[in-house]
C-alpha cells in the first residue's frame, strides 16, 4: 500500500466575462500570470467546450467541479490545507469558469502557492516528529481515505496528522531492518526532497496540473498537455527517442540507474552500470549541472537531444568511486514496450500434452504517427510486428493455437486496433464509432484475407483498456476466439484526440507553443451494439487473480460517462467459440484450478485482500502491522510487476507461473475441441 506526500500529478472563443470579480484570494487582484497563460486559457476553455463528446459549457456547474478537483490533485490525503483555507477557497466556486474564458488562471497558481506554504509548515514539523520518540507497542491507528475525512480543523489537528504519518513511515522503516539512525537520516532526506520537488515545480507544470483538472471535470480521459508532455507522448506513441538507452529512477533526491538499454549508448560504452548515481549532466562543451533533487523529468531532458551530439555524466559508483562519462546520443528503440512472440512446447510445461502455442505480447497499441504521414516505409507499428510474429510462427513450422496477450495494455491508435483485428477476421466491421452529432460510423477491416485463422485465445485483466478491448470485444463478437482472463477489462468506451492548443485555429496572433488537449471526442461501440464504457468485455472463461478484486476501471472513476448501446452492425459468424465448446473449456479449467495448490494459495491471498479492501485505518502497532505486511506480499508482487514492465526490456514473453501454465492448458484444450469438432463435422 503506497501513500504519496506529493500531488498526483507533475504528471467559440468567450464572449466575455459576465461578471467583474470583485473578491480575492490573497487580497490582490486575479490577473492574467502572462500573456501566453491566458491565451492558453481562453483556447483550452473554449476547445472543450465545443470538442468534447458531452457538448456540454464550461460553467458554474464544472467551475465548482474544477474547485474541488484541482484541491484534491494536491492535497489527496488532506494532510496540508486546513479548513479555513477550503473556506477561503470556497468564495470562487461559481467564479472560475468565468475566470478561464477571460483567460485568467492565477487561480491556479495562487492555490498552489497556498499549497507550497503549507507544505514547507507540514515539512518542517515531519523534521522535528522523525526525531522524537514513538511507541510502537500501543494500538493506534491511522486514517487513509481521504474522501471519508474532513480537512483538519487548524494547524494542530493537522500536525497531529502529520504525528501518525511519520509514525507509520518509522515503523515501515522498521519492519525493513533499518537501524533507528538509518531510518531517521532516511525520512529527513525524504522530506527534504518532497519540499524541493515541490518547489522546483515550473508555472507550465502548474497551468498543466490546473487545465487537467479542467479536463477531467468533463470525464476522466481529458487532459491538458504542456509542450513537453507532448514531447513525451510523441515518444511513447513511436516507441523511440534520442538518448543514451538508459531507465532512470528517483531514489530520495538522487537520479539513479535503473536499467540499461540492450543495444543503446550506454551499453556500447559499457562503463555506465544499473545502480550507478548520477549526480551532474553536461553538454558537449561547458559546465556541469548539478542534479541532486533535480525532478526526474528535468533529468531525463537534460540527457535527452539530438542523435550525434555529446552529454557528460558525472557519476557516483556503488563503490563510492566518482566517474565522469561522455556518450554519444543515438536512437534508441523502446523495445521493453513492443510487441513480443514465442512459440511455446506446451509438453515442457504440462505433461502429457503435445502442441505447440504460439503467444504474442502487446504492451500497447502503438504507432509511429509522424513517421506514417512522412511515408516512412519501416514506420513503428503494433500491426507491423504482429505481423512479423505470425510469419515467424509459420516459418517455424505452426501452431497449433495463438494467445494474445493484452494484461496491462492500456490501449493506444484505434488504427492500430483495427488493423490488428484485421489480421484474424476477414473483412468486415470491427469497432463503430458515435460522433458528436449523434452519428454512428463504423470502421471496418478492409484487408481481404487472414495472417492467421487458427484457434485464438485473448488474454486480458482489469487493465487492458481501450484498443485492447475494442480487440477482444470484436473478437469475441465474431466468435473468433475466446476471452480468458479477469471478471471484465477495464470498461473505457472512449475515443481521445490529441489535437494542438493552436491558435491558428482560431485566427489570432500567434505565439509559443502553447501544448495540446486530449480531448474525448467520440465513444465506441462493438459491432454486437454494445458499449464497452464501464461495463468492459466480459471474459468466457474467469481465472483466479488479485487484480480483478482490485478497485480499477471505468466504473471507480469521477466523471466516468455512462454505458450504452446501439444499433448492431451486420457481421460475419466464425464458429469457433460457441456456447458448448466454452462451457466445456470453462468446466476442465474450473476442475483444474480447484485442484492446484498454488491457485488455492492464490484464493487465499484474495480472501484476505478483500477482508482489508474496505478498511479506512492501517495499524500503526507493530506487531498487527508486521503481521500484515506479510499478508499484503501478493499485493506487492502485482505492484513489482507493474513496475518491471514498464523498464525491463528482458522479462519473459510468457513466464512460468501457475496462471500462465493454466491459460495453455485452456489454449491446448481448445484447439483439441475444435478439432475435434472438425472432424467429427466430416
Amino acid at each position: 500500500m503506497k501513500y504519496s506526500p506529493l500531488p498526483r500529478a507533475f504528471g467559440a472563443l468567450a464572449i466575455g466575462l459576465t461578471a467583474i470579480i470583485a473578491t480575492t484570494l490573497f487580497a490582490q487582484q486575479l490577473s492574467a500570470k502572462s500573456p501566453a497563460d491566458q491565451e492558453t486559457a481562453k483556447l483550452v476553455a473554449t476547445m472543450i467546450s465545443r470538442f468534447h463528446i458531452s457538448q456540454k459549457p464550461v460553467d458554474d456547474r464544472i467551475s465548482g467541479m474544477l474547485l474541488n478537483r484541482y484541491v484534491k490533485e494536491l492535497d489527496p490525503q488532506k494532510l496540508y490545507f486546513v479548513q479555513s483555507d477550503i473556506d477561503k477557497l470556497a468564495a470562487y466556486r461559481d467564479q472560475l469558469d468565468d475566470l478561464l474564458k477571460a483567460g485568467k488562471v492565477d487561480f491556479g497558481y495562487e492555490v498552489f502557492a497556498l499549497y507550497l506554504k503549507r507544505l514547507d509548515e507540514r515539512v518542517a514539523v515531519a523534521h522535528k516528529l522523525i526525531d522524537a520518540p514513538h511507541d510502537f507497542a500501543i494500538d493506534e491507528s491511522m486514517a487513509i481515505d481521504g474522501d471519508k475525512m474532513a480537512w483538519p480543523v487548524d494547524a494542530k489537528e493537522a500536525n497531529e496528522r502529520w504525528r501518525k504519518r511519520i509514525k507509520y513511515d518509522l515503523l515501515m522503516l522498521k519492519l525493513d531492518k533499518k537501524t533507528d539512525e538509518e531510518a531517521h537520516k532516511q525520512l529527513h532526506r525524504r522530506y527534504d526532497t518532497v519540499k524541493n520537488y515541490a518547489h522546483a515545480t515550473t508555472d507550465d507544470e502548474v497551468l498543466e496540473m490546473y487545465l487537467t483538472s479542467l479536463a477531467h471535470c468533463f470525464d476522466p480521459h481529458s487532459t491538458y498537455m504542456s509542450p513537453q508532455t507532448v514531447e513525451d507522448f510523441k515518444i511513447q506513441m513511436s516507441l523511440s527517442l534520442d538518448g543514451i538507452g538508459a531507465a532512470l529512477r528517483s531514489e530520495d533526491g538522487m537520479t539513479v540507474v535503473a536499467q540499461i538499454v540492450a543495444g543503446g549508448a550506454a551499453e556500447k560504452d559499457g562503463r555506465l552500470k544499473v545502480g550507478d548515481k548520477i549526480t551532474a549532466v553536461g553538454q558537449a562543451d561547458g559546465e556541469f549541472q548539478d542534479i541532486i533533487e533535480m525532478k526526474l523529468n528535468r533529468v531525463v531532458r537534460l540527457i535527452r537531444g539530438e542523435r550525434g551530439t555529446k552529454v557528460r555524466l558525472r557519476v557516483l559508483k556503488e563503490s563510492g568511486e566518482t566517474a565522469e562519462y561522455m556518450l554519444v546520443r543515438q536512437q534508441i528503440e523502446l523495445h521493453a514496450s513492443e510487441v513480443k512472440g514465442e512459440i511455446i512446447q506446451v509438453g515442457d510445461r504440462i505433461p502429457d500434452t503435445m502442441s505447440r502455442i504460439g503467444v504474442i505480447n502487446i504492451p500497447s497499441f502503438y504507432r509511429d504517427f509522424n513517421g506514417a504521414q512522412e511515408g516512412k516505409e519501416d514506420f513503428k507499428s503494433t500491426t507491423r510486428d504482429v505481423q512479423k510474429v505470425l510469419k515467424e510462427f509459420r516459418d517455424q513450422g505452426g501452431v497449433d493455437a495463438v494467445i494474445v496477450d493484452l494484461r496491462m495494455n492500456g490501449g493506444g491508435a484505434l488504427t492500430e486496433a483495427i488493423e490488428v483485428t484485421g489480421l484474424f477476421i476477414d473483412q468486415g466491421p470491427v469497432v463503430q464509432v458515435k460522433e458528436q452529432n449523434g452519428k454512428t460510423k463504423s470502421h471496418d477491416d478492409d484487408e481481404p484475407g487472414v495472417q492467421y485463422s487458427g484457434p485464438l485465445v485473448v488474454l486480458c485483466n482489469r487493465l487492458s483498456a481501450s484498443a485492447s478491448e475494442i480487440f477482444a470485444a470484436a473478437i469475441k463478437d465474431y466468435g473468433r476466439g475466446i476471452i480468458v482472463g479477469d471478471t471484465t477489462t477495464h470498461g473505457k468506451g472512449t475515443v481521445q484526440n490529441v489535437m494542438p492548443v493552436s491558435t491558428s485555429m482560431f485566427r489570432v496572433l500567434p505565439g509559443k507553443e502553447r501544448g495540446a488537449l486530449k480531448l474525448t471526442i467520440n465513444q465506441f461501440y462493438r459491432v454486437n451494439g454494445d458499449s464497452t464504457q464501464n461495463r468492459g468485455v466480459q471474459s468466457d472463461i474467469v481465472l483466479p487473480s488479485l487484480i480483478d478484486h482490485m478497485d480499477l476501471g471505468e466504473s471507480f472513476m469521477e466523471n466516468a460517462l455512462a454505458f450504452d448501446r446501439i444499433d448492431p452492425a451486420p457481421h460475419a459468424q466464425y464458429d469457433m467459440a460457441y456456447p458448448k465448446l466454452i462451457s466445456a473449456l470453462k468446466e476442465a479449467s474450473e476442475k483444474r484450478v480447484a485442484a492446484d495448490p498454488k491457485f488455492q494459495l492464490r484464493e487465499k491471498d484474495i480472501e484476505r485482500y478483500l477482508a482489508r479492501k474496505s478498511r479506512k485505518t492501517v495499524s500503526l502497532n507493530e506487531q498487527t502491522m508486521a503481521k500484515e505486511r506479510d499478508e499484503d506480499k501478493a499485493e506487492r508482487d502485482v505492484e513489482k510487476e507493474e513496475e518491471e514492465r514498464e523498464t525491463k526490456t528482458d522479462l519473459p514473453v510468457f513466464a512460468k507461473t501457475e496462471y500462465n501454465d493454466e491459460i495453455l492448458h485452456i489454449a491446448f484444450d481448445y484447439a483439441s475441441l475444435l478439432k475435434a469438432a472438425k472432424t467429427a463435422a466430416r
